[in-house]
């Protein structure tokens, strides 16, 4: 094969490595392991654009470098493919959910293969296949069945539990369980009835029913999660959200709040996303307390972390969706408070949170007794409070917090200081000082005045010390059709789970995806929908679960995933270990990472799983953007003008389709076929060239600079797409793309193909030993990629090997004993010319089975140094001289030099100055 020709190269590679099941990964303890895994992709109908192979390219890059290693390698590839997309299409089309996502999948999958990625295929796993879901229902139960001991610091089994109460009832029983949870005793407990007791168990559950205020959207017919949510509309579909209280499965995420904070110190992340986990979870160290409504028998419970600050109470400000607002607001602020808490209960709680600017509340006309002087307190609704952190409530001391200060200054309320302390202008803080205005606390400082004040609280009975997180148990359902049925059926309006050999419990089929004419969920919908026990026939679930249920543990079915007796065996499950590579969107920072994190901690403590953190070492990529490109059309017609002559005439810019523009230039002919309007369109063009406008913006179709890798894998191959990714910049960074550049790449591959051939395009590998030069070059380079790739720096690495085949090149070298390493070291950037360049060197297996070249670093010492001979201040010449050479041997070399003989003109110099390695100095 004389020139190089990526597109025949690159599907015979493809075709070899799935036929001979090259990446298939099985357990072998007489290797190391490497886990390398990219985040579950979602199946999206649009298919990847270029921005998406990034973060599957550095990792597939570490996989072929780590099993060039030594090292066992699993690095699989599935699909997240439960999704609201697919629901909505259904919802409009009438086409099963089931139909879209298979589709997507397989144009997903052929996208994926075009690239060339290390994927072993054969532990593909699709979280909507019931044998996929049939596990996370089984963890659901499992869930169900336990509770949290304090004591232990884990998840104990429900029995357990249950043997506890027989004995001695709940006294002394340390567990995380409902706030409202009476205290019984064992006789208390044996009389209970089997609704009663199960009514208490669900109190203990790690999964259970509560109300929750949740973003409903009745147009979507669905719970939305915070995310979902973008100005009091669904991001999807752009219909109204309201906040609302419904019945819904949470799952106890508190309970491990602690533990997902420690966690944090044993994993290499990079801080910032371990510090939004820190923020999300939200630890504080304070005081709950409650304040009397006046004339009213309602109490309401605040938690605050500066009790110390008591006396700098000025009013009470309440969540819109706190439960006693309706019962606080009197007749005289009806109408201006009712109206606000509608508007402002179904604002988001992260556009509350975010939105600091905009000052908002109302009087209820109800006031509050402060417990330490009786002072009478208004009470606000402010929508700054949410009701999804701590108890809906806050106890304002607008002298010392920044929003209760803004709030009260807007509404002309009272500003108590209460630490000593310069207050000029806004609100003083005061993290530490003295206590004033504060009766028995003042003159103390801040911890023993806190210490004091929770010592009051306890005393009177109106609080105690707590701590608490900011972090909510975790709402676990939706009232969706298309996501994993719950393996739960009703009893007396109690849940009890199916029997585990009824699973999986398969979803059923509908007339339609919408929820019924009553509002219930579409699962409603389906015909028997039921559950048949000994004794009797008892209706099911009808919500599903959420999204992220499936994507919280996919990482260990990977290891195991065609076991039908365990979600994963423990023993693979053991010498697979955690996730060593895990590469990533920051968009999952929070929810994602913490709900397995999460999951991965309570089958730790089952015995199920042997870690306790899922993902070891983990890499954000940042977004690759799109670079839009415009025309610029002359107002009132139909006429476009080039970018360097726009100026002349008054336009608007355009947006045009960056496919059918390269390197700035629009092709005029693919321009007027894009749209009927521009058939007949007209130029002004520069130099005979049409020349379009350009702009870094996110990639999107409404902007046309959506590009597609398969293009540019037709145009270039997949070889140059994955250099060129990596060679844009920094993995983590954001970068634009930009087509304009990508030719140098390809040129790159078509130099270092011609490395290996002669002019001819015939093979000519030379058996000669390498020269000295060709060993620096080559060690050079293993030296720079091997230092990148344990740093996780790729595009570095890019323009190492480009500088590398340069060198080659000019030293005309064709040794295999530096071309065999070459092609190890771009195999695991550029894998299909790379198993072409080996099977050439005469190697009949895959280039993937080769062992990294070693450095050595002798060959980077030099033997010779070039001298700069400088003569009276000036530099006349240079001689490259030998380093073992002694002062005067180096003197004696400069002097008989034939320009520096022309430059002293005969004459013995006045003085030499030598300095070895460095500068030869003469002075005449």
């Amino acid at each position: 094969m004389a020139d190089y020709n990526p597109s025949v190269i690159e599907k015979k590679w493809q075709q070899y490595w799935e036929q001979n099941q090259i990446f298939n990964a099985q357990v072998n303890p007489n290797k190391p392991k490497f886990y390398s895994l990219d985040m579950f992709p979602y199946p999206s109908g649009a298919g990847l654009h270029v921005g998406h192979p990034l973060g599957y390219i550095a990792s597939d890059i570490i996989t072929r470098y780590k099993r060039l290693q030594g090292f066992n390698v699993l690095h699989p590839m599935g699909y997240d493919s439960f999704g609201l997309p697919a629901e909505q299409y259904a919802i409009q089309t009438g086409q099963h959910p089931a139909i879209t996502t298979e589709e997507n999948i397989k144009r997903y999958t052929e996208q994926l293969k075009n690239i060339g990625f290390a994927f072993d295929w054969d532990k593909e796993v699709r979280t909507s296949n019931p044998d996929y879901y049939k596990w996370t229902q089984w963890i659901f139960m499992q869930l169900f069945n336990s509770y949290y001991d304090k004591t232990e610091d884990k998840a104990k089994s429900i029995a357990s539990l249950i043997e506890k109460f027989e004995s001695n009832g709940n006294a002394g029983i340390s567990a995380v369980c409902d706030e409202d949870t009476p205290e019984f005793s064992a006789e208390d407990w044996k009389a209970f009835s089997e609704k009663e007791k199960q009514e208490m168990l669900l109190k203990y559950r790690l999964t259970y029913l509560a109300e929750t205020t949740v973003n409903w959207c009745a147009a979507l017919g669905t719970v939305l999660s915070n995310d979902e949510v973008k100005d009091g509309f669904s991001e999807r579909g752009g219909h109204p959200v309201e906040r609302k209280k419904m019945i819904q499965w949470s799952m106890r995420i508190t309970a491990y709040a602690d533990r997902l904070l420690k966690g944090l110190d044993t994993v290499d992340w990079n801080e910032p996303i371990k510090e939004m986990q820190r923020n999300w979870i939200g630890r504080s160290t304070g005081a709950e307390m409650v304040f009397q409504v006046k004339g009213q028998d309602k109490l309401i419970k605040v938690f605050t972390t500066r009790i110390d600050t008591i006396y700098g109470v000025t009013y009470l400000a309440l969540a819109p969706e706190h439960d006693y607002v309706k019962d606080l607001i009197t007749d005289d602020q009806r109408q201006t408070a009712e109206a606000y808490v509608e508007v402002a209960k179904n604002r988001s709680e992260r556009e509350r949170m975010s939105d600091v600017k905009t000052i908002s509340g109302a009087f209820t006309g109800s006031y509050a007794i402060n417990p330490f002087n009786g002072e009478e307190i208004q009470i606000w609704v402010a929508d700054y409070v949410l009701a999804g952190y701590g108890t809906g409530a806050v106890m304002a001391v607008p002298a010392h917090d920044e929003r209760d200060y803004n709030f009260a200054k807007h509404f002309g309320l009272e500003i108590r200081q209460v630490i000593e302390g310069s207050m000029e202008e806004g609100s003083f803080p005061g993290k530490g000082g003295t206590i004033i205005n504060s009766d028995f606390l003042s003159g103390l400082e801040m911890k023993a005045a806190m210490d004091k004040a929770i010592a009051f609280l306890e005393e009177k009975k109106i609080g105690k010390g707590k701590i608490q997180y900011r972090m909510r148990d975790a709402i676990f359902t939706r009232q969706r059709y298309w996501g994993e049925p719950l393996p739960v059926y009703f009893k007396d309006g109690l849940p009890y789970l199916m029997d585990e050999k009824d699973l999986p419990l398969v979803l059923p089929e509908v007339d339609k995806y919408l929820p019924t004419e009553d509002g219930e969920p579409p699962l409603a919908r389906a015909k028997d929908w039921n559950y048949t026990t000994s004794e009797g026939t008892f209706p099911l679930e009808r919500s599903t679960m959420p999204g992220w249920a499936g994507s919280s543990w996919y990482f260990f079915r990977y290891m195991d995933p065609k076991n039908e007796e365990k979600f994963v065996a423990e023993e693979i499950a053991k010498y697979w270990g955690a996730v060593d590579l895990y590469i990533g969107g920051a968009e999952h920072a929070t929810g994602h990472l913490l709900y397995s994190r999460f999951w991965t901690k309570f089958l730790f403590d089952i015995g199920a799983v042997s870690i306790e953190e899922p993902f070891q070492k983990m890499i954000n990529q940042g977004m690759i953007q799109g670079r839009s490109n415009f025309v610029y059309r002359v107002k009132g017609s139909n006429q476009f003008v080039s970018l360097g002559l726009k100026d002349q005439y008054e336009t608007s810019a355009m947006h045009v389709d960056v496919n059918i523009v390269h390197n700035d230039q629009l092709n005029l002919d693919k321009f007027k076929a894009w749209r009927p309007d521009l058939a007949d369109a007209e130029f002004i063009l520069e130099d005979g060239k049409y020349i379009c406008g350009a702009e870094v913006e996110k990639m999107s179709k409404s902007k046309y600079n959506v590009v597609n890798p398969d293009d540019i894998i037709q145009r270039y191959g997949a070889d140059t797409l994955r250099l060129y990714e990596m060679f844009l910049g920094p993995l983590e960074q954001f970068k634009p793309w930009n087509t304009n550049g990508i030719d140098g790449v390809s040129k790159f591959l078509k130099k270092l193909w011609k490395l290996y051939h002669d002019n001819n395009g015939n093979v000519t590998i030379s058996e000669a030993k390498p020269s000295a030069e060709e060993l620096k070059t080559l060690h050079k380079t293993i030296k720079k990629t091997q230092e990148d790739l344990e740093n996780y720096s790729f595009n570095t690495s890019v323009a190492s090997f480009m500088i590398c085949v340069n060198e080659l090149t000019a030293l005309k070298c064709n040794k295999k004993a530096i071309l065999e390493p070459l092609a190890i070291l771009v195999s695991p950037y550029a894998p299909h010319i790379a198993e072409e360049l080996w099977a050439i060197l005469g190697h009949e297996e895959s280039i993937i089975h080769a062992t990294f070249p070693e450095f050595n670093e002798a060959y980077l010492v030099e033997s010779s140094h070039e001298y700069p001979v400088s003569i009276n201040g000036k530099m006349r010449t240079k001689l490259t001289l030998s380093l073992s050479l002694s002062k005067e041997e180096i003197e004696k070399a400069a002097l008989e030099d034939e320009t520096v003989q022309k430059w002293i003109e005969g004459k013995t110099p006045k003085k030499m100055i030598v300095i070895p390695n460095k500068i030869v100095n003469i002075v005449v």
